[in-house]
């Protein structure tokens, strides 16, 4: 069904529009010609079209049905092209098995209903459940955030949200089991723990000083590196003690043979071989490992400098440096000077191979440095202790912490949890149950439809329209099977010819109509014969006579019947109408009763090209057309100037020229002055022009205070001919003085 539908942005509806709440199973609508029926029903057949994009509608339930509209498109739809599609319904060859058919359908709607049902019950135990956590989570918000996020803020780190909160909560209730502190305990030890957090420090890496003091003690800066001592000038040498001398200023011969100490030609050939005899090559294997271990000193020194200077000007740049950096960089120094000072004794060994020479070793040195390094390692591990033992135990507090807040909490959160168990199992419950519903639907559709398939025949609406056809004196054409179209309709004459272009503008409405109510009741497709759907018809009276008109509303009388007492798959009708005469007959259900059940009565009207609506519940506002009259002049101001003098001038002859005999001169001497004649005169003559005439506005005053004036004298005339008392009954004034006095 719908529950709700707005117009707005379309036709006569403005951007304010109109809105339809609280829709009925069945639901009259009374408007004049142009008032906006047809765009309503057009609406509701189509609401996709890009026209609507302003308006809306409500399904109940959210459950869409399908709408079947009869309006002029309508017609213009399935008339004009020669053949009708058949409209398939249950025949009535096989009785039990249509019986079937209609038991399992209740049975459907049962289902779909049962569903539904279980539908909007999840939905308040979510609503239900939403609830619960709201106020949940605020209270223990205001309740115990609030109150404690400020003093032990490191244990609410990561929980400053509502939700995480309330979570947190939640996880801790069921699974803390910490030490319970007093509110006391957990203060003095916040003040302690929960300061700035301290970084773990990385230990100094130890260097390897081995290398160094191995190159400090080799033998060879001991050793003496001389020439070979068999030849005859190697006991001139010794004796002279100048081996690196003559080392030195072998480089000097020149092949002219003159001695680079004298510069005189004594040099021979024999002294040149006597020489390399005596610098052999176990003399150069020696000066060659010389060089060799003052390279690999220069190379590793200058490592060991890097690396200890590195660490001090890292140190340095230290807010709170670990080492003593005073100390350290003496001893750096130290080494340093150390260092230089062996590298000279190298270079000297160098110059001087023969003479035994020893390094400066650093040992000392090596030892200060390391073991300042290991006594700041051990102040760092104790600091690293420290900080593991910090996290654990800033841990353990954040855990008591917790502990001592869900003991406060405890009785809320037992209450929250508890009836948070109950909600969410009647929701698993409820899901359950619609999965079930929904799948019993489905099977119990699918044996519908197929038995649809094979009891379905358009045979039956054939029948059904021609039946009534004749009963209404429709004797010269019927419906009759297309002879080259599968499942549709033609309209024949008795001859056989088609007649369809022949007949007058009253059959093809009144064929129409018949056409769909059996579609109505039945469907294009033998599939869809047992959907629920609602029937939407926009004056199905026109070109009709009062015979025909009585039969039409005598049929829809019979859908409402079936729609009030659910026997029917149509759930919902809209009947949309300009007659005054059909609206009566179509709604009259019980003369006993004023007032309807499922029944919602609405009158649409048209004041400036702007429609606007009026619900009258489940009263009938149109009783007959003098009462209908009299609402058009209580409702004046949402009228044209124009609908109210019809209506007045209407009413006037009614009254007093066709019941009361009375002429326009009676009426004007019922009143004693020449002035108050003059009024009634002049209304006479503006209700007798104006109900027949367009105003000109260029020449009249605005009609909202024209009409005033002569709304008062209408009151005056029925006054002057003590009609009084009947013109308070129309206008309702007699029943607003009993409530003025009671």
């Amino acid at each position: 069904m719908i529950e709700l539908l707005s117009l707005k942005n379309v036709a006569t509806y403005n951007e304010h529009g109109i809105e339809l709440p609280y829709l009925k199973k069945v639901n009259f609508l009374y408007g004049a010609n142009g008032s906006g029926k047809t765009t309503l029903s057009n609406y509701l057949k189509n609401p996709e079209e890009g026209c609507f994009e302003s308006c809306d509608l409500k399904w109940y339930n959210n459950q869409p049905m399908k709408t079947l509209v009869y309006n002029k498109k309508f017609r213009e739809e399935n008339f004009g092209n020669g053949e009708i599609d058949g409209v398939f319904t249950l025949g009535k060859a096989n009785k039990d098995e249509i019986e079937i058919i209609k038991a399992k359908q209740i049975l459907l709607d049962d289902i779909k209903k049962q569903g539904l049902n279980c539908h909007k019950t999840l939905t308040t135990q979510k609503e239900d459940l939403d609830r619960l956590e709201d106020s949940f989570k605020e209270h223990i918000w205001k309740a115990f955030y609030k109150r404690y996020s400020t003093k032990f803020e490191a244990a609410f780190v990561g929980f400053k949200y509502k939700e995480k909160f309330k979570e947190k909560l939640k996880l801790e209730f069921l699974n803390n089991k910490s030490e319970l502190l007093s509110l006391n305990e957990l203060e003095q030890k916040s003040k302690i723990i929960f300061q700035k957090e301290p970084e773990t420090k990385t230990p100094f890496e130890l260097f390897d000083f081995n290398p160094l003091i191995e190159l400090e003690s080799l033998s060879i800066w001991n050793d003496k590196i001389i020439g070979k001592t068999d030849i005859d000038i190697a006991k001139l040498i010794q004796e002279l003690n100048n081996p690196d001398w003559v080392n030195q200023g072998i480089q000097y011969i020149n092949e002219n043979d003159i001695c680079p100490f004298c510069q005189q030609p004594t040099i021979t050939k024999e002294f040149k071989e006597k020489l390399e005899k005596y610098f052999d090559e176990s003399y150069k294997l020696s000066i060659s490992k010389l060089f060799e271990a003052q390279n690999k000193f220069n190379l590793f020194t200058e490592k060991v400098l890097d690396k200890l200077e590195s660490t001090l000007e890292k140190e340095k740049q230290k807010k709170e440096p670990d080492l003593d950096i005073e100390n350290f960089s003496n001893l750096v120094k130290a080494i340093e000077s150390h260092i230089i000072a062996n590298r000279e004794v190298i270079t000297q060994k160098l110059k001087e191979p023969s003479r035994s020479l020893s390094l400066v070793t650093s040992e000392d040195i090596i030892e200060q440095i390391n073991n300042q390094i290991n006594s700041t390692n051990e102040r760092i591990a104790t600091h690293n202790d420290l900080v593991k033992n910090y996290k654990a135990e800033k841990l353990l507090l954040i855990n008591s912490f917790w502990r001592f807040l869900i003991e406060e909490a405890k009785l809320v959160i037992h209450d929250y949890i508890t009836n948070e168990s109950k909600i969410r199992k009647a929701i698993n419950g409820l899901d359950k149950q619609i999965k079930n519903k929904r799948d019993e639907y489905s099977k119990l559709k699918k044996e519908v439809t197929e038995l649809n398939k094979n009891v379905t025949s358009i045979q039956p609406t054939i029948d059904e329209i021609n039946r009534i056809l004749n009963q209404y004196g429709f004797l010269n054409f019927s419906i009759q099977p297309s002879k080259t179209s599968k499942n549709h309709y033609q309209i024949q004459r008795e001859d056989g010819s088609i007649a369809e272009s022949t007949l007058s503008e009253g059959e093809v409405t009144f064929i129409t109509f018949l056409y769909f109510l059996q579609l109505a009741k039945g469907a294009t497709n033998e599939t869809e014969i047992s959907e629920n759907r609602i029937l939407v018809v926009d004056d199905p009276i026109s070109s009709l006579d009062s015979t025909v008109l009585f039969v039409v509303s005598s049929l829809l009388k019979d859908i409402i019947k079936d729609i009030k007492s659910n026997n029917s798959n149509i759930k919902q009708i809209f009947v949309l109408t300009h007659n005054v005469y059909f609206h009566k007959e179509v709604s009259f259900t019980d003369s006993r009763k004023q007032e309807q059940g499922d029944t919602e009565f609405w009158i649409l009207r048209k004041n400036e090209n702007t429609t606007s609506i009026n619900s009258y519940g489940n009263k009938n506002p149109i009783s007959s057309s003098y009462e209908l009259l009299w609402n058009e002049v209580k409702d004046w101001r949402q009228n044209s100037g124009i609908s109210l003098q019809n209506s007045m001038r209407r009413i006037i002859e009614n009254y007093f020229k066709l019941l009361g005999r009375y002429k326009d001169n009676d009426l004007i001497q019922k009143f004693e002055t020449v002035e108050e004649q003059s009024i009634c005169r002049s209304l006479l003559c503006w209700i007798n022009d104006g109900s027949h005439s367009m105003p000109d506005d260029l020449f009249l005053e605005h009609p909202e205070d024209t009409s005033q004036k002569y709304l008062n004298v209408f009151r005056r005339i029925f006054e002057e001919t003590n009609h009084i008392e009947h013109y308070k009954m129309m206008m309702g004034e007699e029943l607003k003085e009993e409530f003025a006095y009671s």
